[in-house]
């Protein structure tokens, strides 16, 4: 129906969360992401489900906007307090892909200790005999020590199934009261001193921007793996890259880029012992439904009028 409102997705959602939404609004996916595009497109829009970076001046000619939901967790991609000061509901949908992305940093962790990716492609490049002297120097991870700095919903799961496998505990949060049972609370430069797995599970804030920098990668210890799911900004690219290739840590996996996508000449690229994929470490056929529907549900909520379940914004009612 032509007077149904319009929702702007940025991106696709799950075939059941359209279907959910299809008989109470209009959904009009974004041909691409460019700026002028999701502007022109939020113009007549009255709510926006978020996949990609919003332009930070999105709200400024949206005059039917009612609601903003994010497809997932993060809210870097949404300008938060230009909406809050517009009145404009912002929502997420926590806890949707917290498994998918623990599940991806344990298996980063087990490629990178285990070298399999390595073998693979020595076995399939150079046979069976240059392949397997690559075990001999690999190691376990049971009695190893993971330090987890960000303790929310994926550092508090990840500490969990870590310590379920034998890990030792470590955990740099503002709130050491939330800890985990198990986990040993510790300050950012002890953790670094003492882990053999550094995971980045925190947000990106002023604070933590450019915190894994040539200095505290300098404290890591010889042969230490650096597992990065929270925010590219997080890690000093050239530092890291410096690092491996001088053969100061184990290795490392980055799912998450200062610069996404990752430019094709980037140098990190030529790296050893590095592990990159592309932001992909949420994203499972069972998260996306998660994100999908959740996001759905609390797009209808905001059209019916209703505070949606998990308003980042509650100042607007202020």
């Amino acid at each position: 129906m032509s007077d149904q409102p319009a929702i702007l997705l940025t991106n696709p959602i799950h075939p059941d969360a359209r279907a959910l939404l299809s008989p109470h609004a209009r959904l009009v996916l974004a041909p691409d992401t460019a700026p002028d595009t999701l502007k022109r497109l939020a113009a007549q829009a009255e709510g926006i489900i978020v996949r990609a970076m919003l332009p930070p001046d999105i709200f400024e000619n949206a005059p039917r906007l009612r609601g903003v939901v994010r497809h997932g967790v993060g809210l870097d991609m949404i300008p938060v307090e230009a909406a809050t000061a517009r009145r404009i509901p912002v929502a997420n949908v926590p806890g949707s892909n917290t498994t998918a992305v623990v599940e991806y940093a344990l298996s980063a962790i087990l490629t990178l200790r285990r070298r399999v990716a390595r073998m693979d492609d020595l076995m399939r490049r150079e046979g069976w005999a240059v392949a397997r002297p690559l075990a001999d120097d690999t190691q376990e991870i049971e009695g190893s020590t993971c330090g987890i700095i960000g303790l929310g919903a994926i550092g508090s799961q990840l500490a969990r199934k870590a310590q379920a496998l034998g890990l030792r505990v470590l955990g740099v949060t503002p709130h050491p009261d939330t800890l985990p049972e198990g986990v040993e609370a510790a300050s950012l430069e002890d953790l670094l001193a003492r882990a053999d797995i550094v995971v980045l599970c925190c947000p990106l804030t002023e604070a933590t921007r450019g915190m894994i920098d040539a200095r505290a990668i300098a404290r890591m210890r010889p042969g230490a793996l650096l597992i990065n799911v929270a925010r590219g900004p997080i890690v000093d690219a050239q530092a890291l890259g410096d690092a491996l290739r001088a053969g100061c840590l184990g290795g490392a996996a980055l799912d998450v880029h200062a610069v996404q996508p990752l430019a094709l000449d980037h140098p990190l690229r030529d790296c050893p012992n590095l592990l990159l994929t592309p932001h992909v470490a949420g994203i499972t056929a069972t998260s996306m439904r998660n994100m999908s529907m959740g996001a759905a549900e609390q797009m209808l909520a905001i059209l019916r009028g209703e505070r949606p379940r998990h308003l980042v914004n509650p100042a607007i009612h202020g």
